[in-house]
């Protein structure tokens, strides 16, 4: 794929940087570090309560993932961890853009620092990442495929730039076949940093 048809297929932005595949305008739809530490386990700030076992977990390159993934623990609690991977991704978004589809191609599955022991004790995961070439990074299928996600109900989360879900939920449904979903969030890199009201609206639709 040509440089041109992957800035207008997948939505990179080079305004945004944002998550490698970003955008513009905000939308939700339905159907569905080394040994990270988790961050704030009761979510201080957290709006909704839930007496379920929250993990927030989240793979970010320019920290637009990370904003949503900060705004729905902020929301509703739980765990925050970074999917870290064991080498960083380079500074530059070309180099970035290339190694990923390099990846991508290769159905590569680059080793991850990030570790979750007690992940037995979760029932709800938020699993955010950015639209890479229509799809997921490769270290999240790394960390994925790292633990046993059966009776886990997971809520997906994707930042893009303007190409949208893409195959970032039907890609994620095939690496978790025997796993329940929620209705999922996406959201433009250019919103993710400012999406209080729409976590807030996915949130709800939720069984918490």
């Amino acid at each position: 794929m040509k440089r041109r048809e992957f800035l207008k297929t997948t939505g990179f932005s080079l305004m945004g940087m944002a998550a490698l595949c970003l955008g513009c305008g905000a939308s939700t739809a339905a159907p569905v570090t080394a040994n990270a530490t988790a961050s704030n386990t009761e979510g201080a700030n957290a709006t909704m309560k839930t007496t379920k076992k929250i993990l927030i977990t989240y793979f970010s390159w320019s920290g637009n993932t990370k904003a949503v993934a900060e705004e729905i623990h902020k929301q509703i609690g739980g765990e925050l961890v970074e999917i870290v991977p064991e080498t960083a991704y380079p500074t530059s978004y070309n180099a970035t853009v290339d190694k990923g589809k390099q990846e991508q191609q290769a159905n590569a599955r680059p080793a991850v620092k990030t570790k979750i022991p007690d992940f037995a004790q979760y029932d709800i995961v938020f699993l955010g990442y950015p639209n890479w070439w229509g799809s997921y990074p490769m270290p999240v299928a790394t960390f994925i495929e790292s633990l046993d996600w059966q009776a886990k109900t997971v809520a997906p989360f994707f930042t893009h730039g303007g190409g949208g879900v893409q195959r970032c939920q039907s890609d994620l449904a095939k690496l978790l076949p025997h796993t329940s979903f929620a209705p999922y969030l996406a959201l433009s890199g250019s919103s993710a940093k400012n999406a209080s009201k729409d976590v807030a609206q996915w949130l709800s639709k939720m069984s918490l």
